[in-house]
């Protein structure tokens, strides 16, 4: 089906972030289950897979539309020095992914393209969970301190 060259553009857009926010996501699991934060790894690991999940979506509908997913281009990647860097990065993230997933639907809506709405809208609540997510962290961080956090974020393995 062919679809509007101008979406198709916003999804290959939406498409690097999400292969971004891949990336990004696995180096800050990794760098936990190397400090010993098994909890943390866990969380973020989960986050790379749904965003894995998003790429996914958009490399389907673009292909649909008659489009040629770009999966090439990947965006400037903020990597944290420490776990609250990394959520501060992760999170500011997520919340212009937030921002480009409502103006997506919107044009989507501008061009009649209903199913790309409903796609879209789904991967936006996703992404409003990660939001939510990173600002939990954040709120535990600050209501706990920093170190009380991160005892919580250290899996115990039985002997």
């Amino acid at each position: 089906m062919q679809g509007n060259e101008k979406l198709i553009t916003v999804l290959n857009s939406l498409l690097a972030d999400e292969l971004t926010a891949i990336n990004q996501y696995m180096v800050h699991s990794e760098m936990c289950e190397n400090w010993g934060y098994g909890k943390l790894h866990g969380a973020i690991r989960k986050q790379a897979m749904d965003e894995m999940h998003h790429a996914e979506w958009l490399i389907e509908r673009i292909i649909f539309l008659d489009g040629a997913p770009t999966v090439s281009k990947l965006n400037p990647m903020k990597i944290g020095n420490t776990v609250l860097e990394m959520i501060k990065n992760d999170n500011g993230d997520e919340l212009d992914a937030v921002h480009a997933y409502n103006d997506a639907i919107k044009l989507s809506r501008e061009v009649d393209d209903q199913g790309t709405v409903d796609l879209l809208t789904k991967i936006l609540k996703m992404e409003e969970g990660h939001v939510d997510w990173a600002e939990m962290q954040r709120a535990q961080i600050e209501q706990m301190g920093l170190e009380n956090y991160l005892v919580n974020q250290v899996e115990s393995f039985a002997s």
